[in-house]
């Protein structure tokens, strides 16, 4: 059982299941307004701690730096949740739901908490109250039976033992990070199309022509071989030029794909629980006065 001078060493600290599992971090440990024993400790989970979940401490053990308890991460992950009073305290249904949720039974709670330390009984079973994480106990919880010690007497009892006038006031703190995860993918894909092309490319052609020269001395001697008159035949052949087309594969560029990494800025809403301090002032009665004289006189 963690004992009141191993808060300090709890608060703030990791906490793990029995099988090695962290399950968050500590954040208050509450006490039983009776015995001043701790019962519940609140363990922030969730990403960036966005839950609190309670947890039973009576057979939890301090383990070197963390804290360890017997119930599973998602059986602790999955636990009611509860409100707590502006005074910082379970009411006795919360505490109940809590109980009932984590197989304790009811009855034996109530047994100890009526039975003091010294063995003696109380007056009865009080609410849960908080410490924070500065170890500062939390206001008490309301009277017990007829007849006994209330709740609130003890706790101005034990801060009149403590001499301490002050009251920590504590609040949470919302931290933000970040995670990396995939968010997609990018590949490169390579297929084929054809286009159409236009060229213009010059190309020739032979026509026929008849050129027709006068006889001179220098020609006078081949247009007057063969037959004086005859029929004759002369064959040119004409050659032209068309296009003819071909196609060869040459690299035209390199392609890559590369990554590069832009930030903007996101808004991120969370909420945070934070204490307020309120004086209360209590007026006696003239009866009440007479009677703390007379005490005080006796003494």
């Amino acid at each position: 059982m963690i004992t009141r001078e191993e808060i300090a060493n709890v608060l703030d600290q990791p906490v793990y299941d029995g099988d090695g599992n962290k399950i968050g971090d500590a954040k208050h440990v509450f006490f039983d307004d009776m015995t001043g024993r701790p019962e519940w400790v609140s363990v922030k989970t969730g990403m960036f701690g966005s839950a609190e979940s309670f947890v039973p401490i009576r057979d939890a053990a301090l383990v070197q730096d963390h804290l360890e308890v017997p119930y599973g991460k998602d059986q602790v992950k999955g636990a009611p949740s509860v409100d707590v009073d502006a005074g910082g305290h379970l009411s006795e249904t919360e505490e109940h739901r809590l109980y009932d949720y984590y197989g304790i039974n009811w009855d034996s709670v109530l047994s100890e908490a009526e039975r003091t330390d010294d063995g003696r009984w109380a007056a009865g079973p009080g609410t849960a109250g908080t410490a924070t994480a500065a170890g500062t106990a939390g206001a008490a919880g309301m009277a017990g039976t007829a007849g006994g010690t209330t709740g609130r007497e003890d706790a101005m009892e034990r801060e009149g033992m403590r001499g301490d006038e002050a009251m920590t006031r504590s609040e949470e703190q919302m931290h933000v990070g970040v995670e990396r995860h995939e968010s997609g993918r990018a590949r490169l894909r390579k297929y084929v199309v054809t286009e159409e092309v236009q060229q213009t490319v010059p190309v020739t052609h032979e026509e026929v022509r008849v050129v027709r020269e006068p006889i001179t001395d220098a020609n006078r001697g081949e247009a007057m071989a063969g037959p004086e008159i005859a029929e004759a035949e002369h064959e040119v052949t004409l050659h032209a030029e068309r296009p003819v087309v071909e196609t060869e594969t040459v690299p035209v560029e390199r392609v890559r794909m590369t990554t590069e990494e832009l930030t903007e800025n996101e808004t991120v809403r969370g909420q945070v629980r934070k204490e307020r301090i309120e004086a209360e002032t209590e007026s006696f009665t003239e009866d009440e006065m007479r009677r703390g004289d007379e005490r005080r006189g006796r003494e």
